[in-house]
């Protein structure tokens, strides 16, 4: 699934896309599970653990930007994440010894699916080594106008940029004015349906809002290298464990050199990214109305 040339690409520029790694009947049946889940949205007009909830969502007009923690909803998720071709490719690039992280379903519906601020996903969860990365499965075809992620290449051997508000506490974005020149540099991650994204935990990203009339689903994995232990802390060992996707267990971390900035004071609002990020007075990409 992935070449050599592919691996010294991803250490280059932090991310690397690998096309048709789902095949059309997994496709499918993932396909078929977002749309009862979705259906099942219209029961809540809160979020919850599982939903998060568009603005506008009704019971008569369900709409769903994630679904968290999806290996948890439906088994699916979790068998997609520890297939054969998805653990070759996460050996070659971060291996051997593997841990999920977390997972989240982004869902941008046609029209209005929204946007995701400038960030980069090691200051939600600064680790003792960065051997980290994030897989985006396009569950749709992905082109410029349904909002793909850009990504800005060779920013993860970079600086760690500021994801704190005006109050002190993190907003989980970067003030879009401090990386005009990266956000000008970056490049969207765009394919076939069951193409994926793998990219550097310290790689500048956001997204857009879907401007098209279909939709742009993005299933994300975080997977560390087993070694690499979160900094904010392990509060279930066993449960810590059950997350190896290869590997043993391991209780010696892997201490390197890498930047931090800690996610506190925690942010006001909380529940997810468009949470944390909806209090920032400033905003990069449009929103939906």
């Amino acid at each position: 699934m992935i070449s050599e040339q592919d691996v010294q690409a991803y250490k280059r520029d932090g991310v690397v896309i690998v096309p048709d790694v789902l095949g059309a009947a997994t496709l499918a049946e993932v396909r078929k599970v977002i749309a009862e889940l979705v259906a099942g949205s219209a029961a809540t007009l809160e979020h919850t653990d599982v939903y998060d909830l568009e603005p506008g969502h009704t019971a008569e007009n369900p709409k769903v930007r994630r679904i968290k923690a999806p290996q948890k909803v439906h088994p699916i998720f979790d068998e997609i994440v520890r297939s054969p071709a998805v653990l070759d490719i996460l050996t070659k690039l971060i291996g051997p010894g593997l841990r999920l992280h977390g997972s989240k379903l982004n869902m941008k519906s046609a029209h209005y699916g929204s946007p995701v601020e400038w960030h980069q996903d090691w200051a939600f969860y600064p680790h003792t080594n960065d051997d980290i990365l994030a897989i985006g499965v396009l569950l749709d075809d992905t082109d410029l106008s349904n909002g793909p992620m850009l990504v800005t290449p060779r920013t993860h051997t970079g600086e760690v940029w500021n994801h704190h508000g005006d109050d002190g506490c993190f907003a989980g974005l970067i003030d879009p004015d401090t990386i005009r020149n990266e956000i000008e540099r970056a490049v969207p991650c765009m394919g076939r349906a069951g193409s994926m994204s793998f990219h550097h935990v310290r790689a500048l990203h956001g997204s857009a809002l879907n401007t098209s009339d279909r939709s742009r689903n993005l299933l994300l994995y975080e997977v560390a290298a087993s070694d690499a232990w979160p900094l904010m802390g392990v509060k279930d060992f066993d449960e810590f464990n059950s997350r190896l996707l290869s590997g043993d267990v391991v209780v010696t971390p892997r201490l390197t050199d890498v930047p931090v900035r800690m996610p506190l004071p925690p942010a006001k609002r909380q529940g997810s990214i468009y949470e944390t990020q909806s209090a920032a007075k400033k905003s990069y990409f449009t929103r939906a109305a």
